[in-house]
């Protein structure tokens, strides 16, 4: 047991809060103490964060000559209420999940020398994980092939994963069922927490356009979007679909233990739990994701065999039918696919992670 601090510097948003939040529970574990550097839209997302304090550091990012100098301005700041945070805590070590609001944290601990470490949830190096990768003593990646790599940071690079959520990990102790006979074909259709424009206008017509005798086996849970809810539901019911329609779903963990097919986007948590949990997909990445990243994050399950990508542009109601009719009529295809996304899983990122941590902390 350990009586040493971390502090965990992240941005505000939940790919970065989720996989700090699960790093620095599996430390607390081991007997470190916490300490959360964020901003404020951070704090949303860190309710039950188990730090035992938590730092408002100033970071900004901005646009044009007025912009930059502002945001310089504002990080400035922040590298002094950092420095100052970290000699009073006495910091064994800082590790940025990326955000602009982590580079005040790891630039001050940079200047006093103290270890640090990166963790890119991506498949593309983030802006603020690229510009900081040349100094930092690590960087963990969640996804080979990790893009946009700055010269010479290559070799400091270690594949760990992403953390997964452990009610999801625990989903690939199962064996994954395919649809038999004339049985249920569980499709589960997500978007994040308000859903996704393109998924809940063309998705529910895709599936009902497809041949009858797949369509009257379908059994549908999508996240849509609450101004395409009665849309999608009128769309369904005309086609004969038995559908679960909501713009959020909270108990995610059992409804994918169902799912014989995901439907979704491509972000880092996305792509990390399908993976772990063995299951099919068809991915469409969001193509204003920065750097594309969404289209990097879907090629590492589409590469293992796991999924199928169609890209923003190429969406159409026919083009994901003939898709989803190649997949859902060929059961043995989905085992094979849940086979290549489970192949693509690293189940332990979260202690390979902390074990890192304890080792650049040394």
């Amino acid at each position: 047991m350990t009586s040493k601090l971390c502090v965990v510097a992240a941005g505000g948003t939940g790919g970065h809060m989720f996989p700090a939040e699960a790093l620095s529970r599996e430390l607390a574990g081991r007997g470190w103490r916490i300490v959360l550097a964020t901003d404020r839209r951070g704090e949303a997302y860190a309710q039950n964060f188990p730090a035992e304090e938590r730092i408002a550091l100033d970071a900004a990012t901005g646009r044009g000559p007025i912009g930059m100098a502002k945001a310089g301005l504002a990080i400035t700041r922040g590298v002094v209420q950092a420095r100052s945070a970290l000699k009073r805590l006495d910091a064994a070590v800082v590790v940025g999940f990326g955000g602009y609001p982590s580079a005040p944290a790891l630039l001050a601990a940079l200047s006093q020398g103290r270890p640090t470490l990166l963790h890119e949830q991506n498949a593309v190096l983030g802006r603020t994980n690229r510009w900081l990768s040349p100094y930092v003593g690590a960087v963990a990646s969640s996804f080979p092939n990790l893009q946009k790599v700055p010269q010479g940071v290559g070799a400091r690079v270690t594949l760990v994963g992403n953390p997964v959520r452990a009610d999801i990990r625990a989903l690939g102790e199962r064996a994954f069922v395919a649809p038999t006979g004339d049985g249920p074909i569980h499709v589960l259709v997500t978007g994040g927490s308000q859903g996704s424009r393109i998924l809940s206008d063309t998705v529910p017509q895709a599936l009902a356009a497809l041949p009858d005798t797949l369509r009257t086996r379908l059994r549908v849970q999508q996240q849509s979007r609450p101004e395409t809810l009665e849309a999608a539901r009128a769309v369904y019911a005309q086609a004969g679909i038995t559908a679960e329609i909501a713009p959020f779903f909270s108990d995610m963990a059992r409804r994918l233990s169902q799912a014989h097919l995901v439907i979704g986007r491509a972000g880092a948590s996305t792509c990390s739990e399908l993976a772990a949990a063995g299951l099919p997909s068809l991915l469409i990445p969001l193509k204003i994701a920065m750097d594309d990243h969404q289209r990097f994050n879907a090629l590492s399950l589409v590469q293992a065999g796991g999924a199928e990508m169609v890209l923003e542009d190429e969406v159409t109601v026919d083009r994901l039918t003939a898709s989803l009719d190649a997949m859902l009529s060929a059961p043995a295809r989905l085992s094979a696919m849940s086979a290549g996304a489970r192949s693509a899983a690293l189940p332990d990122a979260t202690s390979d992670l902390a074990d890192m941590v304890e080792a650049v902390a040394i």
